[in-house]
């Protein structure tokens, strides 16, 4: 399969490459990023280039899709969003994404998150796309709320970080609300 590239009206959704480490190592370095992410911030540049080998292992075996999220103007590598735990016979995926933060509260992650969901939902044919925050990450709370995902519960114990097991928030989103919020934004 190849590697489905992605374009909004300001970013372009790439496939993450080594080319990308240096950048990719200093978003998931910066603890500001990764204090909800369910991973300590990278101590090593070569964690990054573990991390973008195990983004095109995931992709090969098709158990996921991991974007870089590029401004088009500027070509400013600035955060990946992915789908992880991909079941295609099952019509089911785990939406996460993390955001440069000189780039928070601009819309990038909404408006890449908005594009990943059509692609989801109209191409591969997903029913169900679900997503897990820490329950005190409310930016990203508020993001998959105001995009129609809907509380599902508690994961008890869910994440993994800090040395520490932490408490999750459930949302979802499925294929006919998304359709129905796609209409309702286009009338």
């Amino acid at each position: 399969m190849t590697f489905p590239v992605l374009q909004t009206e300001r970013l372009q959704l790439v496939e993450v490459t080594p080319d990308h480490a240096e950048a990719l190592f200093e978003i998931l370095s910066d603890e500001a990023v990764t204090r909800f992410y369910g991973m300590d911030p990278l101590q090593e540049k070569s964690d990054a280039l573990n991390i973008i080998k195990s983004f095109k292992q995931t992709f090969d075996g098709h158990q996921g899709i991991r974007w870089g999220i590029v401004i088009r103007d500027s070509r400013t590598f600035i955060g990946t969003l992915g789908l992880n735990h991909l079941n295609l016979y099952g019509k089911k995926a785990e939406i996460g994404f993390e955001l440069d933060f000189a780039h928070w509260r601009r819309g990038y992650s909404s408006e890449a998150v908005q594009a990943v969901l059509t692609y989801a939902f109209k191409t591969l044919g997903l029913y169900r796309i679900g997503a897990v925050t820490f329950l005190e990450n409310d930016a990203s709370i508020q993001l998959l709320k105001g995009l129609g995902f809907e509380e599902e519960g508690i994961l008890r114990g869910y994440l993994f970080q800090g040395g520490t097991s932490h408490n999750g928030r459930l949302f979802s989103l499925l294929r006919p609300d998304h359709e129905s919020s796609y209409r309702e934004d286009r009338l």
